[in-house]
């Protein structure tokens, strides 16, 4: 496959590749690790590495690990963080205080997340079914962040169950929101991570919106990213568990959309080295 591009907002990258932030996995030893991987392949860093998740309030009120939890290596470009929240006001203050202190270059807002001590209280992947509140949470990320052209995107899932279907809603209340982006983990919460993600649902989101939209869900190998794409028309691909234990993945990627050979598999001693800089980025 020919090189792929993707704007986002401000932020224009060469490659169409992004690490799904992933809660206790992609801090930034992680990211570092995968970045490296992309650096070996192709001599530069052109794919979108997104810090774990942060929760909006306990960024506004000081929360020390939270802080720590937006560290960011001193070569990462661009800068990657996502909010989890369900309330307007500390949305505002959190993407104000990111804008304002530089913290980072992006803001992913995460309306996706299945786990139950999330969902039952009203957030993750449930919260875009409360139309109005997932407006009013995401005019005030891009209100408090646009002024410094730090763009906003969000990632959603399908809905909370067959039944339940929110994402072609939430989509349409993204674009008009301002919001840069949308990803869409094809799946419901109700699914979690089983069963197959329904690709055909990122196609219908695609032809839904005029904004980007990037596909999440069973990108396993490097042919599955670039068959995502062909069959979908989205953007970009973001890849989360396919990674996991396997950050080599990103080689392959790389090789992938920049007509390169792809190595699957990696040598017993490459995996031997691979584990020992991780230990060392720890």
């Amino acid at each position: 496959m020919t090189t792929v591009s993707v704007t986002i907002g401000s932020i224009k990258l060469a490659s169409p590749v992004i690490l799904a932030p992933m809660a206790g996995v992609t801090n930034v030893a992680f990211r570092t690790l995968c970045r490296e991987q992309e650096l070996a392949k192709t001599g530069t860093v052109s794919g979108l590495y997104v810090c774990e998740m942060i929760t909006a309030r306990a960024l506004v009120e000081g929360n020390e690990k939270t802080r720590h939890m937006t560290t960011f290596g001193t070569d990462e470009h661009p800068r990657s963080l996502q909010f989890y929240t369900t309330d307007p006001e500390y949305t505002y203050k959190a993407a104000r205080m990111v804008a304002d202190n530089n913290l980072a270059d992006h803001i992913d807002m995460n309306f996706g997340c299945p786990v139950p001590k999330v969902t039952r209280r009203g957030g993750g992947g449930v919260l875009p079914w409360k139309r109005d509140r997932l407006a009013a949470i995401l005019r005030a990320a891009v209100r408090a962040a646009e002024p410094y052209q730090v763009p906003v995107t969000i990632k959603t899932r399908m809905g909370i169950d067959d039944q339940h279907l929110t994402y072609l809603d939430a989509g349409r209340i993204a674009e008009d929101c301002g919001v840069a982006a949308i990803t869409l983990h094809a799946r419901t919460v109700q699914q979690a991570y089983g069963g197959h993600a329904a690709w055909d649902a990122i196609a219908t989101l695609v032809g839904h919106v005029r904004i980007p939209v990037l596909g999440n869900g069973d990108v396993w190998e490097a042919p599955d990213a670039v068959r995502m794409m062909r069959q979908t028309g989205c953007a970009a691909v973001v890849v989360g568990r396919g990674c996991l234990g396997r950050p080599w993945l990103f080689r392959d990627l790389a090789a992938a959309f920049s007509g390169g050979e792809v190595t699957t598999l990696p040598t017993l001693g490459e995996v031997c080295q691979t584990v020992r800089r991780h230990a060392e980025l720890l």
